[in-house]
């Protein structure tokens, strides 16, 4: 247990930050995982747009670095451009 109020002020704070983090990261594979999914070319880009926004709020937060955003985003638009009709 923390022996200074300053670092059980941290404790609750980084707590609060970790659970805010892990939600937004799962909304993340959530995302890509439904790009990855989709079934037609059509419904891919629509979920590629979603997928793109989340990774920019996100990269913008600090959650995740911005060049594996930039990586991601990559990737997924590499993966529904070959995609086939």
């Amino acid at each position: 247990m923390p022996q200074h109020k300053s670092c059980e002020k941290r404790m609750r704070t980084s707590a609060r930050s970790r659970s805010r983090n892990r939600a937004y990261r799962a909304m993340l594979k959530k995302a890509i995982r439904e790009v990855r999914e989709a079934a037609s070319q059509k419904d891919a880009q629509t979920a590629l747009v979603n997928a793109n926004k989340l990774l920019d709020r996100i990269a913008g937060k600090g959650i995740i670095h911005k060049n594996r955003a930039a990586d991601k985003k990559a990737r997924l638009n590499a993966f529904v451009s070959q995609m086939q009709g």
